[in-house]
């Protein structure tokens, strides 16, 4: 059978952006899947890629992120929610290995804006536990991230949004090297929330003055020995009053997601245990190759196989 190099080429393109970068796809309540929400109840992007500079407003709510949907989800408080990522669509590799860090989930009254400004409340982290990252967990489970939409939460309509901070370039910060710094994926779902909840959350934490490049969980060296990892932002809400809502960036521990348990807060009204581990890695010097750097390669090996179908 003859291939042709304009045939060889565009495979070996494509299978090289398989598993790179990641957006959401899909909601699932209660184990349904509430079928493809990408800008149908998803304030989705036009593409993958993750957002870098904190003072952008699309830190929140990714690009996009200000236009309404027709749509909400309809959800119990109480509920098991069960977010799903792809790299394109249903199917793909989740995001690529290399891209470890933790997956925070946040609730805001629905606004029709961008959501930048401090109107936000964690309800769910998952950062290092056990020797996975929540990434890891992410790709062991297809893509899907479960937690529990709190049971204290209010009946109306909710932006909730969810956040994987990849870290594999994240040993220097964005302002002091573009080209490197953490990566982003922010996503933000609109939710109708019914029960009989009566807290609304008034956390106020605001991401553009939150999320700092001093902050030791988003300025960190995965290629070390980690033991600990400072998950950014407040603390996670309780149901009975908010969080630290200092706008600080300060870390808060909770209980790591999994794939068959929420990941920090249960149905139960109880404060969540707070405290702030600090960031324990053995230094060592990060990969010199960035994600350009591998598509130069790859791109370097893809010239090189088409290359000898000429010959």
């Amino acid at each position: 059978m003859y291939f042709s190099k304009a045939s060889i080429v565009s495979a070996l393109s494509m299978a090289s952006v398989v598993s790179a970068h990641t957006t959401m796809f899909s909601v699932w309540v209660n184990s349904v899947d509430q079928g493809d929400g990408r800008k149908t109840y998803i304030r989705s992007p036009d593409n993958n890629n993750p957002v870098k500079v904190l003072s952008s407003p699309d830190l929140v709510c990714n690009v996009n992120g200000g236009t309404p949907v027709p749509e909400f989800v309809s959800a119990a408080a109480g509920d098991k929610l069960t977010f799903e990522w792809q790299h394109n669509t249903r199917g793909d590799d989740i995001i690529d290995k290399s891209h470890k860090g933790p997956i925070i989930t946040y609730i805001a009254e629905y606004t029709e804006t961008n959501g930048a400004s401090p109107i936000w409340s964690k309800i769910a982290e998952s950062g290092y536990e056990d020797g996975k990252w929540a990434t890891d967990v992410l790709i062991a489970n297809k893509g899907k991230y479960d937690f529990t939409l709190p049971s204290f939460i209010k009946a109306g309509k909710y932006l909730i949004r969810q956040e994987i901070i990849a870290l594999h370039e994240a040993d220097v910060a964005e302002a002091t090297n573009s080209a490197r710094g953490a990566q982003f994926y922010p996503s933000c779902v609109q939710f109708e929330v019914t029960g009989s909840g009566t807290v609304v959350p008034d956390e106020k934490f605001d991401f553009n003055t939150g999320y700092t490049s001093t902050d030791p969980g988003i300025v960190f060296n995965v290629y070390g020995s980690v033991s600990n990892y400072p998950i950014p932002g407040p603390a996670v809400i309780s149901g009975t009053s908010s969080g630290s809502g200092s706008g600080s960036g300060s870390n808060s521990s909770a209980p790591a997601a999994t794939t068959t348990s929420p990941a920090a807060t249960s149905a139960a009204v109880t404060s969540v245990a707070s405290t702030t581990p600090a960031a324990s890695v053995t230094p060592t010097s990060a990969p010199v190759s960035s994600c350009k750097q591998r598509r130069a390669a790859r791109a370097a090996r893809r010239a090189a196989l088409a290359a000898s179908y000429n010959n």
